[in-house]
């Protein structure tokens, strides 16, 4: 898919709503190693509600070129990624168009992140407005949301590489 400007288009954005991101490491099914999640998801606190931020959450992340549903792309693969991720003094840092943003991060989630050099992060276009930033998020709850077929199946999918400030 070829993409005709780099800036984000500024209405687009005023309709994802707030967005944010929460971390979790988990142990990986196939492996039994710990892995490092990262998902991104709007509030869907927009006029016209919830349906107008997935609709522009999914608009923008077909423009930047990820797969929506259960394709995993493997960023590191894809020349001028969309997606970079800095991990840094206890710190996430997400950068790719429509969404920058920084998150702290349990230290469970820095040693499989950088124990694998990937992240596995999802972008939700489904809305979760629940998952305030900066009330906690209990497992329960995380684990219905993330859990959720059509959440999955109507998400982005990467493996994203871990950047870091030390060479």
């Amino acid at each position: 898919m070829s993409q005709t400007s780099t800036a984000p288009d500024i209405t687009r954005q005023s309709q994802m709503g707030t967005l944010a991101v929460i971390p979790w490491a988990g142990e990986h099914i196939e492996d039994e190693r710990d892995i490092a999640f990262l998902l991104a998801y709007s509030l869907g606190d927009v006029e016209g509600g919830p349906e107008v931020a997935e609709a522009a959450i999914t608009a923008a992340i077909e423009e930047v070129g990820l797969p929506l549903g259960g394709t995993i792309l493997d960023i590191a693969q894809v020349p001028k990624a969309p997606v970079k991720l800095l991990v840094e003094g206890g710190q996430a840092v997400l950068t790719m168009p429509y969404l920058h943003a920084a998150c702290p991060v349990p230290e469970q989630w820095v040693d499989a992140a950088r124990e694998r050099g990937m992240v596995y992060f999802m972008f939700a276009t489904r809305p979760w407005p629940e998952a305030v930033p900066g009330k906690p998020v209990s497992e329960g709850v995380l684990k219905s949301f993330v859990g959720d077929e059509t959440m999955l199946a109507g998400s982005a999918h990467c493996f994203v590489p871990v950047g870091s400030l030390q060479g």
